[in-house]
């Protein structure tokens, strides 16, 4: 997903972060059930991707279709999405299926503590993948096309036998609605996004110098306080930044190096 789609999406996740405190998987069970719902019907998605029409009228067209059959948030979520604008019409519904994996990686996150129920599900989405990977036979099952889906569904549960609530609905969507893709091609794909979600409770610190205990004491803090949640401090020795603190987390970083400085004052000079 490039361009405008990619814009598109970035928002989409922003206004969803909003939500996730308090998401269920119920949520991601009925954004699930709508992508499946458009994939089923082309002329459908090539109107609410349409750019000829008006965003609003995209989303009255969303309401008709789901209203008062899902959840206001998942109807919310979807009306948002078909407002903005798309390269194409499976990039809305690679959007709505990565914003349905995220509200699933959010419920699992919230267990905790910290990021221990993202790697739990991380643990189990792998544990499927190289069970699936072991056996041919398996393989040939989950992608039987005349099998049904429930039966493919079942069959991928007593693969992980135990898994987590949250790892079920990420496994029941890769094998009874791939989109084009083998089932554990999807599943990695889920991984990729708790693993992108897993790195907003790491902090990679670059100092000029190493820290002293004093010094990463007062930096954990801040951090915590800063995002609210008790980060793990990934802390290298980066002579190069010459003097100064570099801390990315996640997609955001926070950067005060001389480096840095200078550099913003050699483009301001060059104005």
């Amino acid at each position: 997903m490039a361009g405008i789609s990619s814009e598109s999406l970035a928002a989409a996740q922003g206004q969803l972060e909003a939500r996730l405190p308090n998401a269920t998987l119920g949520l991601a069970e009925e954004l699930f059930g709508i992508l499946g719902l458009l994939d089923g019907q082309t002329g459908l998605l090539r109107a609410l991707t349409d750019p000829a029409r008006d965003g609003h009228e995209k989303a009255a067209l969303v309401s008709k279709l789901v209203g008062g059959k899902v959840s206001t948030d998942a109807e919310q979520i979807v009306a948002s999405l078909v407002e903005s604008r798309w390269r194409t019409p499976r990039d809305l519904g690679d959007a709505l299926e990565t914003l349905a994996a995220t509200v699933v990686s959010a419920v699992a996150e919230n267990k905790g503590p910290g990021s221990a129920g993202l790697e739990a599900l991380e643990s189990e989405l792998f544990a499927f993948n190289e069970t699936v990977a072991a056996s041919h036979e398996v393989q040939r099952a989950l992608s039987n096309p005349q099998a049904s889906l429930q039966a493919r569904a079942e069959l991928a549960e007593k693969l992980v036998p135990g898994s987590s609530d949250a790892a079920k609905v990420l496994i029941r969507q890769a094998v009874t609605a791939p989109r084009g893709l083998r089932p554990t091609a999807l599943v990695t794909r889920f991984l990729e996004l708790v693993a992108g979600r897993q790195q907003r409770w790491i902090a990679e610190v670059r100092t000029s110098r190493p820290l002293t205990d004093e010094q990463r004491a007062r930096l954990q803090a801040s951090l915590n306080g800063l995002y609210g949640r008790e980060l793990k401090i990934n802390a290298t020795v980066d002579p190069s930044i010459v003097g100064g603190i570099r801390v990315t987390v996640g997609d955001e970083v926070v950067d005060s190096t001389v480096v840095t400085r200078l550099s913003e004052l050699r483009r301001k000079l060059a104005v």
